[in-house]
């Protein structure tokens, strides 16, 4: 999630963020987790407090377009599967905050696709489009604001795709040379650096049938 991230700020394969992350910064996904997090407001409330931080119902729901009602729930359902918590220090009276108990998340959708559970099989593919849904949305939000910014990063942006005949090991070898490269500008640019931003970087790598 997302992916991060995302994904859920905030949903990757093979290996997302540091593969070195503790474990407040990285949580391994298993078959329960999954289950609890395959719902797609459940996946954009744990997105955006991983992205932007401690937030309230209320204030989570104003951001996604929900009500507070509705984000509450289940933000308490991520709670019970140890995916956020309270942030009581940052209440005040009876405002209840919230917080993403990690940074991201850590697993292999491959695992899940051939789960001998159906309801996790159908739990990966929620989350899976979750998360390519995302990825579109933002995408299409740049294309749509990316005159309001500076033509130096009008100019960095990206947005190609390639076509190339591999075989399996190999195409796993690309998305992990090129999960390592991203990885080798994380922290590079202190956060308070002048003309810098966030940069969100998409690799989707899948086969196409011949014809």
């Amino acid at each position: 999630m997302p992916e991060n991230e995302n994904a859920p700020g905030g949903e990757k394969t093979p290996r997302p963020y540091r593969p070195d992350a503790d474990d407040r910064k990285l949580h391994t996904v298993d078959a329960r987790t999954l289950r609890a997090i395959a719902h797609p407001l459940r996946i954009r409330l744990l997105n955006a407090l991983r992205e932007f931080g401690p937030a309230t119902a209320s204030k989570l729901g104003e951001r996604l377009g929900e009500s507070s009602g509705a984000t509450s729930y289940h933000l308490r359902q991520l709670a019970e599967s140890g995916l956020v918590e309270d942030a009581p220090e940052l209440g005040k009276g009876r405002e209840r905050w919230w917080r993403a108990m990690h940074e991201g998340a850590i697993f292999e959708s491959a695992d899940f696709l051939t789960h001998t559970d159906p309801e996790v099989r159908g739990a990966i593919g929620v989350v899976m489009h979750e998360v390519a849904t995302t990825h579109a949305q933002e995408l299409n939000t740049w294309l749509g604001t990316m005159s309001e910014w500076p033509q130096e990063w009008r100019q960095s942006s990206d947005m190609s795709d390639f076509k190339v005949r591999l075989t399996p090991e190999l195409a796993r070898e690309l998305s992990a040379k090129l999960h390592a490269v991203v990885e080798s500008y994380r922290d590079v640019v202190p956060e308070d650096t002048e003309g810098s931003a966030v940069v969100r970087t998409h690799l989707h790598t899948f086969p196409r049938p011949s014809e």
